[in-house]
């Protein structure tokens, strides 16, 4: 049987996108508080992160985002897809999930969480601990998410490793930092001159400001050079990496693709993108009991830059595209 604390002709307030283009085309609306299905929980959404993901899905930039999001107009209408919140409504088959329940969940390619209610999978939510706050929660998923496997299981990181992390001081890059750091490799950071104290305070042992010193000037040897946004290249970075190290980003190019599919390039060094966010819904969700259980234990912090109310989601989605924020930016419905 279900259960719920919503009125079954309930609305909500959530922000839209009918059309790829700028982010003005997001715009706040009345739709009806969403029914889950027998496996689904119904959230009260707290917090939810506004990601660089979902600005190029916004955008249709680069064309090729159209493939998941919509050939012609955006197939998904509401975006938001890491958040906090608290379950209101319970599908039948949604155990062992309880109206009350406060979570974290990631929504998956549905989206949905630019609203005051989302529906999500029970499979991807995961309970959150008391001393553990809504806006840290959300900023250690959204970009731990996609740190971990990378950090974890393409990089393996270990002490003695060297690691160059390119866009340090973002929602991505501080997880890589703070993770690599964690299992014993040394990190160099680059990210801006406004962010180097950040990114040393996170763990890296060296930080270099891009401003001064671009990557194709940079010297040095590392096992792993990973661009956590998508600002270089395998070619650009090749004279930093070791005789058989490796080139890692979290933004996909026609480059690294090719790359990726022949693995070795050159005299036995490797490039690939990982997708981790395609991972299977159990893998995710494993994941995310890990991130909040290091956050918990003060293994990793949360790195907030900014919050905005849900009605201004056009104004943070200006702020994500400067490239200049640290850590992650939020939405309060």
């Amino acid at each position: 049987m279900r259960t719920t604390t919503d009125h079954p002709t309930a609305t909500m307030t959530a922000v839209v996108a009918d059309r790829y283009g700028p982010p003005d085309v997001l715009q706040a609306t009345r739709l009806p508080v969403p029914v889950p299905g027998p496996q689904d929980v119904v959230i009260s959404v707290r917090t939810v992160a506004v990601t660089r993901a979902e600005t190029a899905f916004r955008a249709a930039d680069p064309a090729f985002a159209r493939l998941a999001s919509g050939l012609l107009r955006p197939r998904r209408r509401v975006l938001g897809g890491t958040l906090v919140g608290v379950v209101t409504t319970v599908g039948v088959d949604a155990a062992p999930w309880r109206v009350g329940d406060r979570v974290v969940a990631r929504t998956g390619l549905a989206m949905g969480g630019y609203a005051e209610r989302v529906r999500v999978p029970a499979g991807n939510v995961v309970a959150l601990p008391d001393d553990v706050t809504d806006d840290d929660a959300v900023a250690v998923v959204e970009g731990g998410l996609t740190a971990l496997p990378f950090v974890r299981d393409h990089v393996r990181a270990r002490p003695g490793m060297r690691v160059l992390v390119n866009g340090a001081a973002g929602a991505v890059g501080a997880s890589v930092v703070q993770l690599a750091t964690h299992l014993g490799a040394a990190v160099t950071g680059v990210c801006g001159p406004a962010h180097a104290g950040l990114v040393a305070d996170l763990g890296a042992v060296d930080v270099v400001d891009r401003s001064r010193t671009p990557l194709e000037r940079l010297t040095g040897s590392y096992d792993v050079v990973l661009d956590a946004v998508g600002t270089s290249s395998p070619r650009a970075c090749r004279h930093l990496l070791t005789e058989r190290g490796s080139y890692l980003t979290t933004v996909p190019s026609v480059g690294v693709l090719v790359r990726t599919a022949t693995r070795r390039w050159e005299r036995g060094r490797t490039a690939a993108v990982a997708f981790t966010g395609l991972r299977p819904a159990p893998d995710q969700r494993a994941d995310m009991q890990v991130l909040v259980g290091m956050l918990r234990d003060g293994h990793v912090r949360a790195v907030v830059d900014r919050s905005y109310p849900l009605a201004e989601a056009a104004a943070a989605h200006v702020y994500v595209e400067t490239g200049r924020k640290a850590g992650s930016v939020l939405l309060h419905p």
